[in-house]
């Protein structure tokens, strides 16, 4: 009961985060793993668990779909279902060794991502434009690392974005949702096919991944920015040191 609670929380706040600024999979994954599921089969079932409530905020969001720039929607969705399934092959074949090694470096990408991601785009924006064919590789790219591992992937999508000369920032959470619900769905039904999903765990974090996942949307356009982001990084932080520390202090005290 202590499993189901802990995995059920973790998918209300997982699918709020991922809805408010993106995130949700280093509250899913941790959880999975404290109870008791392998590394890599928790980011399969993470990513399975957290792709309806995905689903949950584009329909939220469904209003503001709308071209990025010069790209349309289409372009990018294709070039993301690509990538997405590309990365979920690359997952299915690292061994959970590997994975577990890799992991603390992946959560502090996503950190970086998630921290200075904004300042960067807006760094990149004041200097550079590119075209919308460089935009559609990039996009295969992050579709890949989204299949794969996939945090803060919508921040990074926002920060490449940017770069096309008719990006509207303040437009882009619609297509963000999309995008990342569709690098999942590729990678859910890869996972599926594979028998890579612990399903009693998935399918309790998947009901509250859902809850969470709407509630988030209709809370983020009530709640200050500056406070969804406070939260996010402390979080997000605090795990990514946690990992760190788990995963490579033993390694230092056998030297």
């Amino acid at each position: 009961m202590n499993s189901i609670a802990l995995v059920f929380s973790a998918g209300l706040a997982a699918g709020a985060m991922n809805a408010l600024a993106g995130g949700g999979s280093f509250v899913s994954l941790p959880a999975l793993i404290a109870a008791g599921v392998p590394p890599v089969q928790a980011n399969t079932s993470s990513t399975v668990a957290l792709f309806p409530g995905g689903l949950a905020s584009a329909w939220a969001y469904r209003d503001g779909l709308r071209p990025v720039g010069s790209v349309s929607l289409r372009a990018l969705l294709a070039t993301t279902l690509c990538g997405g399934f590309a990365g979920a092959l690359l997952l299915l074949w690292t061994s959970s060794a590997a994975f577990t090694f890799v992991l603390p470096w992946l959560l502090l990408v996503a950190s970086i991502a998630l921290a200075f991601g904004r300042r960067i785009g807006e760094a990149l924006r004041a200097r550079w434009h590119i075209h919308a064919n460089a935009v559609l590789a990039v996009q295969f790219m992050l579709g890949v690392y989204g299949g794969y591992f996939g945090g803060a992937v919508g921040i990074m999508m926002i920060a490449i974005w940017g770069l096309l000369d008719n990006s509207d920032i303040k437009h882009l959470n619609a297509p963000r949702t999309l995008l990342v619900s569709a690098a999942n769905m590729v990678a859910v039904l890869a996972f599926i096919v594979a028998n890579a999903v612990h399903w009693p765990e998935t399918l309790v974090m998947l009901v509250g991944a859902i809850i969470g996942g709407y509630s988030g949307a209709r809370i983020g356009r009530r709640t200050p920015p500056r406070v969804i982001r406070a939260v996010t990084l402390l979080v997000t932080s605090c795990i990514t040191l946690a990992f760190f520390v788990k995963t490579y202090a033993p390694l230092l005290l056998h030297r």
